[in-house]
Formats: C-alpha cells, structure tokens, sequence
C-alpha cells in the first residue's frame, strides 16, 4: 500500500479538530518526533493512526490533549488554540470535552464498576442519582449492565475495555481518544470492543481518534494515517465496515 503527504479534507463547515504544522522535540539536538504534523479531524468522524513503537504516535495524541505542548504549530479543538490555554484551562477542557480509552483500562480499582463509569460526571458536579443512572444506562448499552455493583478484580479484560468506553463516552464528549485500546486484549475480545466502539461512536456522533499498531484494530476506522520519520502520511480508506 502507497502512502502520500496527508492533503487537510475541504469542508465548509469548521472541524472538530485541526493540527496545523506541529512540530515536537524532546532535544534541541535531536531530530524531531513530530516533523510538521497536520491532521483534520471531522465531528462525527473516527480516525485511526498506526505507527510502529517510538513512531510519535503517543506524542501526538499527548499534543492533542493538551498534556504536553508543541515546540512549533497549532492545535484547535472546536476553533478553541489549546496551545494558548493555561493549564486550568486545559484541565477544564478535556474534562467536558474529551473522552480517553487507554490500553491499561486505568479503572480504579477500590470504586464498583458504576461508580468508574460515573466518575467523569462526578467532576463536573453531577448529583449522586443524575450519574448513577446515567452510569448504568451506558453500562446497558456496553452489554454489561450486570456488572455495575463489581470491582474491576472480579472482571476480564474485555470486560475492563467496556467499561473504559462507557466512562469515556458518559459526558458526551465531542473528542475521544483511543491508545492502543486492544493492546491487552486476545483477538476476539479485540474484534468485540472494536466493534463496540465504532458503534457507541457512530450512535453518539463523536469525532475519534484510535492510535495503533495493529492494521486489524485501524480497520475498525473511517481513515487510516501513518506516522513515519515524524510525518503524517495518509493510508487507503479501511473500507472494511459496514
């Protein structure tokens, strides 16, 4: 398969993100691990970015949720320059506006099952009942409502992977990001949670951006990107889904 310099998508309505010539070192004499990056992600689009280990993809995604900055570039979700935002500011952004699935669940393990999916609205005020019930609705539309009242010990990783997507999706967020959300998980249980994901998505119109090795996990996307000697190079269309 060729790849290509990604060429930004034209639209006329604004994107939900864009990365525009981004740039990120870690030393002033080394090369860059972001070399000019752009990406344009639409609202209600999902995106999958491969790479192989120390490719930058973890960087760009860390750029995209404003957890490190870039040396170079811009970064706007919604029209609003993360780069410009202090971090208070940042912190309060991605609490209401982005989802994170992550390959280790990053579950707490002395909280129930709800109480996990529960705790993004918890930060952002919700009373006790307004989060518990929407809690177990997400729990019901993940096919595991009946596990609301465990503890993450008592359940597998498939399982631990549902209850991450609920928890990252509860606040209606219009950004979600993936981390090699599969990287744990055994072929079937990885085609599941997959599937699960793009249907939570496609359902809820939230733009995604999954970040992974796998070209079985890229698949499950609208759009595959490449990350290579710090560049973003557009891949063929997954075409693989319904």
């Amino acid at each position: 398969m060729s790849l290509g310099r990604v060429q930004p998508m034209t639209s006329s309505a604004t994107p939900l993100l864009c990365v525009r010539g981004v740039t990120k070192r870690y030393r002033s004499d080394a090369a860059p691990v972001l070399d000019g990056v752009d990406l344009t992600l639409a609202a209600g689009e999902y995106l999958a970015v491969m790479g192989e280990s120390g490719s930058g993809k973890s960087t760009l995604l860390n750029l995209i949720a404003g957890l490190d900055r870039p040396d170079a570039g811009e970064v706007r979700l919604d029209g609003v320059d993360l780069v410009g935002l202090n971090d208070d500011a940042l912190t309060r952004l991605r609490r209401v506006q982005m989802g994170f699935i992550f390959q280790a669940f990053h579950v707490l393990p002395y909280l129930t099952v709800l109480d996990n999916v529960a705790l993004p609205l918890e930060l952002l005020g919700a009373a006790r009942a307004v989060r518990a019930a929407a809690a177990r609705d997400w729990l019901q539309r993940c096919g595991i409502g009946p596990l609301a009242e465990r503890y993450p010990r008592e359940l597998s990783g498939g399982e631990l992977q549902r209850v991450a997507i609920a928890r990252a999706l509860i606040h209606a967020p219009r950004l979600v990001l993936a981390d090699e959300p599969t990287g744990n998980l055994d072929a079937r249980n990885a085609e599941q949670v997959l599937a699960l994901l793009r249907e939570q998505l496609r359902d809820s119109g939230r733009g995604a951006i999954l970040i992974t090795h796998s070209p079985a996990a890229a698949r499950s996307a609208d759009r595959i990107l490449s990350l290579h000697g710090g560049r973003l190079l557009s891949a063929a269309p997954s075409g693989t889904h319904s």
